[in-house]
């Protein structure tokens, strides 16, 4: 039985695999691995977004490890990062958070922390696995040894303190600042954090129903952020998703600072504190070759993974670096969290802005974007790329051709069937041309 994606357990509310039959389960399995791994009674932290199948998720998981002998914790609503970073501080063995990150609210999921505060290992997630669709789970252990949950009251108060003192609690005084929470898992914690470092706050998406978490705000829809900037002359913006550990940023005109450009102002910024281990970015192969020529100007070296922050934060722990993430909004800080952290990013772009002196349209002014395309064709069949006739002369061709001035990436779709063509260039025109030969190309091979 395979439950474990990318990114934990995720699927539709009430169908397969995020039903409380198997949340259920999966609480039991995460006990009994535990205790596979050290003997004893351990202790697991669970937190959650605002989706409304967060309850049901939460009551099952909780009553499969406590039936377990576990001890329980429940923090309520908290960003991802935040029960990430709880798992560590509060000597946890586990942390799970609730959530289907930006996905709409119909979605759910399951996300498992090791007691360091990391996504759970490959061989512990098999581990589970194999628990869940194995026969062992029907011996119960004897009621006297059942657990207990807990309520922790002062979860959201320590992780607000920690997000502070990240950036040694500098002062925001004299900021005003939009902060779109998509009525998610940081709709309480977000305003706050910043209202304390004494900035003017303008919340927005802190309302959440259950069901209105990402719908039309947040980092999914920052122009609604973007036009209250412009509306009350905000010095900027701030948007989350659902859970917190994905940023969009919105500069004074209201202008949104895309990814790219947040990852390279962040690694200009701590290249200027002499706090960027390696001399070293990682980001994805999705990353513009514009920030790689930017960087480089700097003395700065930038590593590529495959898509996914799970990929960044791996090759970031191989090799010692400190900073990474993804042209969607992830950006990991690992000098202070172990995870993607929508707000821990906010708060270190704004330490630069005060320490420099400058707007953030004017830190963002740090790179040339190269003109991409990206195409999504609907293919037949997936056939590996070198079973495509023609395909891959025709992009070591368009490579030769562009030199360092450009690039093609080709790979399909994890989830769909679909093959994605990306081609990035410094001139419009050859960009233009070299996609449009290789979309025709696929569409005559495999084209659906």
């Amino acid at each position: 039985m395979k439950l474990f994606g990318t990114d934990g357990i995720r699927g539709t509310a009430n169908e397969f695999p995020i039903t409380p039959e198997l949340a259920l389960r999966v609480g039991r399995a995460i006990a009994r691995a535990l205790k596979a791994q050290l003997p004893g009674r351990h202790k697991v932290v669970i937190g959650k977004d605002t989706r409304i199948s967060g309850y049901m998720l939460e009551t099952a998981l909780t009553s499969g490890l406590v039936s377990e002998g576990a001890r329980v914790l429940l923090t309520g609503p908290l960003p991802t990062p935040a029960v990430a970073h709880l798992t560590k501080s509060m000597a946890c063995d586990a942390g799970i958070m609730l959530t289907a990150s930006h996905n709409p609210f119909q979605d759910n999921g399951i996300k498992i922390f090791g007691p360091d505060g990391f996504k759970l290992s490959d061989e512990l997630e098999a581990t589970i696995e194999s628990l869940v669709a194995g026969e062992s789970l029907q011996q119960p252990i004897p009621g006297t040894e059942l657990g207990k949950a807990f309520r922790i009251d002062d979860a959201a108060g320590r992780y607000i303190e920690f997000a502070k003192n990240a950036i040694g609690s500098t002062s925001l005084n004299g900021l005003k600042i939009v902060v779109d929470c998509a009525h998610g898992a940081g709709y309480f914690v977000g305003p706050l954090i910043f209202d304390e470092l004494g900035a003017e706050v303008i919340s927005l998406g802190v309302q959440p129903d259950g069901r209105n978490i990402n719908e039309n705000c947040g980092a999914l829809h920052p122009e609604h952020a973007a036009q209250r900037v412009r509306e009350t002359g905000a010095d900027l913006g701030v948007c989350l998703d659902g859970d917190a550990d994905r940023l969009v940023l919105i500069d004074a005109t209201g202008k949104v600072v895309d990814g790219d450009r947040l990852l390279c102002l962040a690694a200009l910024a701590l290249k200027r504190r002499n706090q960027l281990d390696g001399d070293t970015l990682v980001a994805t192969v999705m990353s513009n070759l514009g920030l790689k020529e930017a960087l480089a100007k700097q003395g700065i070296g930038l590593e590529t993974t495959a898509v996914g922050d799970r990929n960044v934060l791996e090759r970031m722990r191989e090799k010692g670096y400190c900073l990474g993430g993804e042209n969607s909004g992830h950006v990991i800080f690992s000098r202070h969290a172990t995870t993607g952290d929508g707000i821990m990013g906010a708060l270190q772009i704004l330490a630069e802005m005060n320490a420099t002196g400058q707007s953030l349209a004017e830190l963002a002014d740090c790179m040339e974007i190269f003109p991409q395309k990206l195409v999504n064709l609907a293919v037949t069949d997936k056939p590996a790329l070198e079973d495509i006739s023609g395909l891959n002369e025709l992009i070591a061709k368009a490579e030769a051709a562009m030199g360092d001035s450009g690039r093609v990436l080709v790979r399909y779709s994890g989830t769909e069937k679909k093959m994605r063509v990306m081609v990035e260039a410094r001139d419009q025109a050859v960009m233009e041309d070299w996609c449009g030969q290789l979309v025709q190309l696929v569409q005559n091979k495999i084209g659906a």
